[in-house]
């Protein structure tokens, strides 16, 4: 969607909805799904509705899924509680606004210094993350996929330029999830907000530099009207999953070519949707420093070793925490993190490294 239609779009959101039991009329079940994204938001709705469509397309119109953009029905921040207690039945949202609800959560989601999206795919397909999942959520009366991710995020947008920890140090900065926990630690005033309402904060200046996603998105919501220095890469975050997660009763009362359509759908577009992101941040990013005079800059190494450090005592204190499935998670996901690395060199990271000079194109 263009820029000019989301924000218009988000302008005219919906009000006085509501949502129906879900209908079941010669076959056809209709699911309301709600999300965590301003109607129109590039890529993060776009998702949701090609989820949506896909699974009703693909199931011969048998499960319908009617798409709800934030603040529609339930605010961006309502939409885990309203699946879980049956008020709709599915939702699209990002597991790092959940770990208030269990710290676990969020390492589903990203974590800082952590998986990239390909190899998160991987711990959740054939490390044993899914289940890990599944063994959380069943507990919120929940059943999950992961279902795209946005890449490799952004460190976020600065009004001045940065150079050591001391010049993060007290600054609001807006975050979620596990990034902020490792910016706290540093002395971040950690600033949680939904994407729609940032662009207002950092104008006004109830914070002082904010992170949300990546170029593609955060071109869309205008961040670079206000603040032109743009930090990379975004240590906290080095993969963002979105996820698709149902009701588990409404699920599990799906007979099982529904159930296995959903997942299909889910699995499908964790690739399609990071693909979306990597074509459409790399063409944002020329966009914003040759027509929006935005300065790209690379976190000073001096931030990047204090942020690991905060990382580390991050890591000890989630293998030390009281609950054993906490203790449980990050154990299996330190341990696929670490294979990972070790072997990263010789496979992507030693290929992006090799790769220095550019193809002709013509």
């Amino acid at each position: 969607m263009h820029r000019r239609k989301f924000l218009g779009a988000t302008a005219a959101a919906a009000t006085g909805a509501g949502l129906a039991a879900p209908a079941l009329a010669q076959d056809r079940i209709t699911w309301d799904m709600v999300t965590s994204w301003p109607t129109g938001a590039p890529g993060l709705d776009d998702s949701a509705r090609r989820i949506a469509q896909r699974i009703t397309d693909l199931s011969g119109g048998r499960l319908v899924i009617n798409v709800h953009g934030a603040g529609e029905i339930v605010p961006a921040f309502g939409v885990f509680d309203a699946v879980s207690q049956g008020v709709a039945q599915m939702y699209h949202s990002v597991p790092a606004y959940w770990i208030s609800k269990n710290k676990a959560i969020g390492m589903f989601g990203s974590f800082p210094f952590g998986l990239t999206m390909f190899e998160h795919l991987g711990w959740m397909y054939w490390g044993g993350g899914q289940e890990l999942y599944d063994k959380i959520y069943d507990g919120f009366g929940l059943k999950g996929y992961l279902a795209g991710g946005t890449g490799p995020q952004w460190f976020g947008w600065f009004r001045n330029e940065i150079n050591t920890l001391d010049d993060l140090r007290g600054l609001r900065i807006r975050t979620t999830g596990f990034a902020g926990e490792m910016l706290n630690k540093v002395g971040v005033a950690v600033v949680t907000l939904p994407g729609g309402e940032v662009f207002q904060a950092l104008q006004s200046g109830t914070i002082d530099a904010a992170e949300f996603v990546g170029p593609w998105n955060d071109f869309a919501f205008g961040f670079h009207q206000v603040a032109k220095n743009y930090y990379a890469p975004g240590v906290g975050e080095p993969s963002s999953t979105e996820e698709v997660v149902m009701n588990a009763s409404a699920y599990n009362a799906l007979p099982d070519d529904l159930k296995l359509i959903v997942k299909t759908v889910a699995m499908s577009a964790a690739v399609e949707t990071t693909m979306d992101y990597e074509i459409n941040n790399a063409k944002t990013v020329r966009l914003l420093t040759s027509e929006h005079g935005v300065t790209v800059r690379t976190v000073p190494q001096a931030i990047v070793d204090g942020l690991a450090a905060a990382t580390g005592e991050l890591v000890q204190e989630l293998h030390a925490d009281s609950d054993p499935v906490v203790r449980e998670v990050i154990g299996s996901y330190a341990k696929y993190r670490n294979l990972m690395a070790e072997y990263a060199p010789y496979a992507f990271a030693g290929e992006m490294n090799a790769r220095t000079q550019p193809f002709a194109e013509g």
